[in-house]
């Protein structure tokens, strides 16, 4: 068995995760906090994803990144990137697939803290952003590490997204996923239950680890 499908998931997963975090926490706050017209229509957007079949989302992405779009030819020509079949198209896919997994989260979080944390901090003189990171992130702890952990093992799920984006090159974009497509088109099954059984291991271990730390939060408080 090949491990650099393995090696090139995990760290898929791991720059995922790590830079939806970034995104998620002011987008996140937006939402739980602010009202504005058009609320619904960017919460559709973030939550299209969800319901959305990955292959759908996957081809008009690889029309958006491919060099015969203006899109793509921008990147390419103000970045030097070329998006389509590249481990950065991978990542910039994941970000936009995994998008709903880490803000979600985050934003029911925020909402299920009382009010009045926000209004003490306030009433002391408090910013709004350092009332964010100072009171509110701390206290939000569970919805952070179940938002972290669902993103990071939603990516390592990803198929339809990252094969219509990346194809199969292999040790550039041949992820888990595909390789174990792969696998079982060639009728090499043995192979593809070897992949198949270390991302069910893992994917089972890390949600575990999630549920039984979420319950001692729970018991705490």
């Amino acid at each position: 068995m090949d491990w650099q499908p393995l090696w090139l998931t995990f760290k898929l997963a791991i720059i995922t995760s790590c830079i939806l975090f970034v995104l998620a926490l002011p987008l996140a706050y937006w939402l739980a906090y602010t009202k504005f017209k058009g609320k619904g229509i960017m919460e559709a957007i973030i939550g299209m994803p969800l319901v959305l079949p990955p292959s759908v989302l996957g081809f008009y992405l690889l029309l958006a990144f491919s060099p015969s779009h203006w899109f793509g030819a921008w990147i390419e020509k103000m970045f030097g990137l070329r998006l389509v079949f590249s481990f950065t198209g991978l990542v910039i896919g994941s970000v936009i697939y995994s998008l709903p997994f880490m803000v979600y989260p985050l934003r029911a979080g925020l909402q299920s803290l009382p009010v009045s944390l926000r209004e003490a901090s306030f009433t002391l003189g408090k910013g709004r952003w350092e009332t964010f990171y100072k009171i509110l992130l701390p206290n939000c702890k569970s919805a952070i590490l179940t938002s972290f952990v669902l993103t990071f093992a939603h990516t390592i799920g990803e198929f339809g997204v990252v094969l219509m984006i990346g194809g199969n090159i292999p040790g550039v974009t041949k992820v888990a996923s595909v390789a174990i497509y792969n696998e079982v088109e060639a009728l090499n099954y043995e192979v593809a239950n070897q992949y198949a059984l270390i991302l069910f291991a893992i994917t089972f271990f890390i949600l575990l680890l999630v549920y039984s730390v979420n319950n001692r939060f729970l018991r705490v408080r």
